[in-house]
């Protein structure tokens, strides 16, 4: 796709990481992981215009940030900071469908303060990883009035920072979260009631990530929903979520507006740019994507949902 001239830029804040991951194809040390890494590398492919915040340590390979480079994404926001680089280690079940978090060290991440760079603080769009809350709601204080802020948060923050969480949401157009982040933020255990309350707490739009069942889009006008395309070949889920993100993000970059019509769209490429993601581990299944590859399969998730009307 070519980005149209109406196009946005987009920021996005989060985590830089590396990951081991263990699972039934054995066992993968020092992946690239972490939310930015995902959300940048899935939206580059429809703006060029992607800027990430972040923080790594002294143990970072080069290599990571210069392949994001590569791709058009600013990565001139990623501090280098002495010290170890977040680092997750994770082991999935034989079915990918759980994962067990075996260790997690916050490094560098653990005292990240982010800084927006003045040619940053113009970004039309806003993406706000999983960080604190109140690390989010200070990054928003350095922007200047962007168009959309989209953000992402986990049951860590729920729990322990609701306070700090409601006050953020309070300027967050869009919320994007799982189904048990949603249930758990919303202290509710149907998903239409959750959203319908999280919609009260100030996004005007809360996308639900279902995993392999796909993702709903609850507004104040109804709900849409989008499956999951079946993949024949999967291998690391890991960033599926972030890569949705991605994908969703960057299409209302390269769309240009944010019409109800749009966003419809902007859901249908996230699902199609997670697809991609899991069928290789860390960012590899978004690496050199082709225009035709991300159409064909764009086309598939046309074909999956395409039925006739029926008069009854």
């Amino acid at each position: 796709m070519h980005a149209k001239s109406t196009h946005r830029s987009l920021l996005v804040v989060g985590s830089v990481a590396l990951d081991d991951i263990d699972g039934p194809f054995g066992l993968h040390r020092d992946l690239l992981g972490g939310s930015a890494s995902f959300i940048a590398r899935a939206a580059a492919y429809f703006t060029r215009d992607v800027a990430v915040v972040g923080v790594v340590g002294d143990d970072f390979p080069k290599q990571h940030l210069d392949d994001l480079s590569a791709v058009g994404v600013d990565v001139t926001g990623v501090e280098h900071a002495p010290g170890e680089t977040f680092h997750w280690v994770g082991r999935y079940s034989d079915d990918l469908s759980s994962r067990e978090t075996l260790d997690t060290r916050l490094g560098v991440f653990a005292s990240f303060q982010p800084k927006v760079a003045p040619r940053h603080r113009e970004a039309s769009l806003v993406f706000l990883g999983n960080i604190d809350p109140v690390l989010q709601l200070d990054v928003l204080e350095q922007t200047h009035g962007p168009l959309l802020v989209a953000a992402d948060t986990m049951n860590f923050w729920i729990g322990g920072k609701r306070a700090e969480l409601l006050r953020t949401l309070a300027r967050v157009n869009t919320l994007l979260v799982n189904d048990e982040e949603a249930r758990q933020l919303a202290e509710e255990h149907n998903l239409r009631k959750a959203a319908a309350r999280i919609l009260t707490m100030g996004p005007s739009s809360v996308v639900i990530k279902r995993g392999d069942a796909g993702a709903l889009l609850f507004t104040g006008e109804g709900v849409f929903g989008v499956p999951a395309l079946p993949l024949s070949d999967v291998r690391d889920p890991t960033g599926a979520g972030d890569s949705f993100a991605g994908g969703f993000m960057g299409y209302l970059a390269y769309a240009g507006d944010l019409a109800p019509d749009t966003i419809r769209t902007a859901m249908i490429t996230g699902s199609v740019m997670a697809s991609f993601a899991v069928e290789k581990f860390s960012v590899d299944g978004l690496r050199g994507l082709t225009t035709a590859a991300i159409q064909e399969r764009f086309d598939a998730f046309s074909e999956l949902t395409r039925f006739g009307s029926v008069r009854l």
